[in-house]
Parts: structure tokens; sequence; C-alpha cells
């Protein structure tokens, strides 16, 4: 079986290592917060960029408090994409704002900056890009419209540029992703320091001290464990995010393009999933099945048109480009460390499915 993401290959030479930093907490007794958590937060600090780094539960959380201490609630607007995981638009709604869902550019499957500027009001208080599947969204173009950004860059911790124009940018370590945890894990990059002390708060209770609390917060605290855990990893992620590159290339050298669109590749891209498009997703799908390959298609009901967000009135059609990219779009195995043999194999089961010629 070649599965859609091998988290296990990756962290697999370092178990040893894992095992002395979890004893190492172990014998410590600091679980929350403490040492591990301010070291992480530093080296996740210099490794983005950014004056400050902020440990959460998770990538949900880090959204919401993000959305919380920017000032953002009731009555305001937030525009983000539609084709993206629910958590970005879940979080605007659970501060009280009003998800606005603007459509994606047919190439890049982020947000396209045009659809964006004619969906501001006076009620827009932040964008929030989403660096869709570890490719950087057109940060410059969307800052020009002159709304602040709250950049969701859970599927892209070191794509370049990202955290670099938003007030917060927002972090997940699911252990799918390119720098994940082993567990539940989140992060908040931030570049303004009243902002960032206002999360910190909001994390714990709104409290800065245990004694008196200024804030309605959350209990939202990512653990001592998982933070040793980041420390082992953070270090190897230029060379999988690295390796991720080197394996989209190769699936464009194994014809791969003959047979599905494959993603455009541009620098900053760390391919958290290699996503590709075609009208033959069921065909391809049933053929991958029957050689045991994994693959996924991803938000296949896009969340203007999910349940939860029928009160706005969105329809079927609301956002073409968006709906399209539902129906077309098929994620196939990646992880840092794919070797060409699979990947080989992976390709010829895709040609063949459509009817192209598998290379010899």
């Amino acid at each position: 079986m070649i599965p859609l993401v091998d988290v296990k290959a990756q962290y697999a030479p370092f178990i040893p290592e894992l095992r002395e930093r979890f004893a190492a907490v172990l014998e410590s007794g600091r679980f929350i917060f403490g040492p591990e958590v301010e070291a992480f937060e530093a080296e996740a600090a210099a490794a983005l960029g950014v004056p400050h780094a902020i440990g959460v539960a998770n990538g949900t959380d880090a959204l919401v408090l993000s959305l919380e201490a920017m000032g953002i609630g009731a009555g305001d607007e937030v525009i983000c994409p539609a084709f993206t995981f629910y958590a970005t638009a879940e979080a605007i709604a659970r501060v009280g704002a009003t998800p606005v869902f603007a459509d994606i550019d047919p190439v890049t499957l982020n947000l396209d900056p045009g659809d964006v500027a004619g969906r501001i009001t006076e009620r827009t208080k932040a964008i929030v890009p989403v660096h869709l599947f570890g490719r950087p969204a057109p940060l410059a173009e969307l800052a020009s419209l002159g709304v602040p950004l709250l950049e969701d860059a859970a599927q892209a911790f070191g794509a370049e540029g990202v955290a670099t124009t938003g007030v917060c940018s927002t972090f997940s370590f699911f252990p799918t992703k390119n720098l994940f945890a082993l567990g539940d894990g989140g992060l908040v990059a931030c570049m303004d320091d009243v902002v960032a002390e206002t999360i910190r708060r909001l994390r714990f209770h709104g409290s800065r001290d245990k004694q008196t609390f200024e804030l309605i917060g959350a209990n939202s605290r990512l653990d001592a464990v998982q933070a040793a855990m980041l420390r082992v990893f953070l270090p190897q992620l230029p060379g999988w995010n690295a390796a991720r590159r080197e394996a989209a290339a190769r699936y464009a050298e194994l014809g791969l393009g003959d047979a599905v669109e494959l993603p455009a590749d541009e620098p900053g891209h760390v391919y958290h999933m290699y996503v590709v498009r075609t009208e033959e997703r069921e065909r391809i799908t049933a053929a991958l099945a029957a050689e045991e390959i994994a693959c996924a298609a991803y938000y296949v009901t896009p969340l203007h048109l999910q349940p939860a967000m029928a009160y706005l009135g969105y329809r079927p059609g609301s956002l073409p480009e968006t709906e399209r990219a539902a129906v077309e779009n098929l994620a196939l195995p990646m992880w840092g460390g794919i070797d060409v043999d699979r990947q080989a194999r992976v390709a010829s089961a895709v040609r063949a499915a459509v009817g192209v010629a598998v290379r010899a």
C-alpha cells in the first residue's frame, strides 16, 4: 500500500532522540508552559523571521485567538476562501463575525485578489488568505487592498514569504503537516507587540498571572511534550520541504502531466499536498484503489455550500472557480522522502487510468 502521507517514515529516524526528549520532560515534571515551550517559541520565531511566536493548543484556536486579539467580532465581515478546511470560516463565525467568501484563482487555488476587492465593504475588518496545500497566497496584492491580513498558514510552515505580511499568521501541527507534532498543537506568529501580548493572555483564560483575569479567554496551550517533539523536527523542516519539492519535480518528470493537470510550480511552494486537477477523478480514484495507492479529493463541498454556512445565503454557482476545483482536485501521495519507485507506480497507474501509455 502506498499511503497518501507516510508520517512515520519521516519521524522514524528520530525515535531515539524523541524518547530522550520525552524522558527529559517526564523527569522535569513541567508539562504546561515551561522551558520546552519557551524554547520552541523562540526557535519558531527565528525560523519564521517574526518577533513573536505563541504556542497554542491547535490550529483552529490559533485562528480564533488571532481574530479576537485583532478586535474582530459581531457586526464585522472577514473575507476568506471557500476552498479550504472548515476551520477557516468556523473561526470567523465563532468570534461573531460574518464570513464573506471570495473565489479562487484557477491556477493557484488561492484567493483571487480581484474577486476579493469586489467584496470589500465598510464592515470588512480582515482578509484571511489561506496558503493552500503549501503554496503562498498573493500577499502583496491582497495587502494592497488596504485591509489587515490574517494569514492561515496551517499547511505552509517554511513556505517562502509566509508570516511576513499579516498582523498574525496561524499554524497547525496536526501530524500530517509539513512541520508536525505527535498530537495536536498550533502556533500564532505575530508582528504586533500589543496583539501578541493579547494572544498570550487569551490562551490562558485572559490572565497574565493566574490571579487577575482581564479578558474572557480560553484554555489553549501547547504542552511541553509536543513542544519538545517539535524542537526535534523543526531543524529537519528545510530538508523535508526540499524533499517535497524534489518529489513534485519527479512527478512531472515521470509524465504525470500527460494524464492530469499538474500544480503550477513556484519557488515558495512546499507541497503540503500534491494536488492535481482532472475531469476523470472517479476513474483515476478507482484505478489507484485497485493498485493499493491512496489518494484523496479535498473540499468536495466548499464552505459556502456547507450546511452550517447556509445562513449566509450562497447558492451553487456563486463561486464558479471554487466549485470547479472542488469537482476536479485530487491529492496524490506526497511526503518528505517519498521514493522514486513509489512515485513511478503512482504515475503509471494514473496514466493507465486515462488511457495514456505507461512510460517504459
